[in-house]
């Protein structure tokens, strides 16, 4: 078992995150001196297996004092995002997502082509006890609605309630939001146009430091340099094939996670902030 683990964690990614002094506009294009400079992950993997998904997919992260920016570049001959409701469920069409680990909570975040926003955050219900630092106003199970939620696709009866991760189930918010969030997409094509052949989207996504204080678990804001955070980026695409859709969608992500499951922070890559500037690459 050991060396199973061992084996798992090799196979999860490192990135180095470096610092930049501007990033000029949000525009979506992520064509900024920067962006250009900044290191790019490999092609997205296949969550289950990791070989090398159907279309090319790279992100990449920088940081400075106020916030970690993050863009996605997405190859998508025809790119489609009806869903144009903020929270709702972006995932059932095509994404780019990421994840944020917060030890004992995790913030997942969503985006389509419409530049639709879906966001949750996640606190694990072994951490969510009477008096503890979870339980307060912003945090009311009651007040808040929150949804009880065991991980993807699970349906097994031994593991329906409960899930299959071994901390159990989570309290999920939906109604929570990243104060500060900012995104933008570019489309370089045309959206909803099954006629027309596109080239993809990109994405530039803003997320300051001071909404992260729950995910912070202990570390600094902004991060000192040498820290690491644990963040998933990933990629869900819609398919259909004779007019039925493909279920699971498929789903990319920078490392395998090895099963169908977004919500496994040990899968998630490890980031590392350095205080190099990316203009010094």
């Amino acid at each position: 078992m050991q060396a199973r683990h061992a084996t798992l964690d090799a196979e999860i990614a490192h990135y180095r995150c470096h610092r930049t002094g501007s990033l000029g506009r949000l525009d979506g294009r992520a064509d900024e001196p920067a962006w250009l400079r900044a290191p790019r992950s490999p092609r997205f993997v296949d969550m289950v297996t990791g070989e090398p998904g159907y279309f090319d997919t790279r992100a990449a992260a920088l940081w400075d004092d106020n916030g970690l920016y993050v863009s996605f570049w997405v190859e998508e001959p025809f790119p489609g995002a009806h869903m144009t409701e903020r929270d709702g469920i972006v995932f059932a069409e095509n994404d780019v997502e990421i994840f944020i680990d917060g030890g004992d909570c995790y913030y997942e975040l969503e985006l389509n082509a419409a530049n639709t926003v879906y966001e949750v955050l996640f606190i694990w219900q072994d951490a969510y006890t009477r008096g503890g630092r979870f339980d307060v106003p912003e945090f009311d199970l009651v007040e808040r609605h929150a949804l009880s939620f065991g991980g993807d696709y699970d349906r097994q009866a031994r593991s329906f309630w409960r899930g299959t991760h071994p901390r159990g189930p989570r309290w999920a918010f939906r109604d929570w939001d990243l104060p500060g969030l900012q995104t933008a997409v570019h489309v370089d094509g045309k959206l909803n146009d099954r006629y027309f052949v596109s080239e993809g989207w990109s994405a530039q996504i803003t997320l300051p430091w001071k909404g992260m204080a729950w995910l912070a678990n202990g570390r600094s804001l902004p991060p000192r340099d040498g820290d690491v955070w644990r963040i998933f980026f990933g990629r869900f695409e819609k398919m259909t094939v004779g007019g039925v859709e493909v279920q699971p969608h498929p789903a990319w992500c920078w490392n395998k996670h090895g099963v169908m499951d977004t919500h496994m922070p040990e899968r998630f890559t490890y980031v590392h902030f350095s205080d190099k500037a990316v203009d010094d690459l």
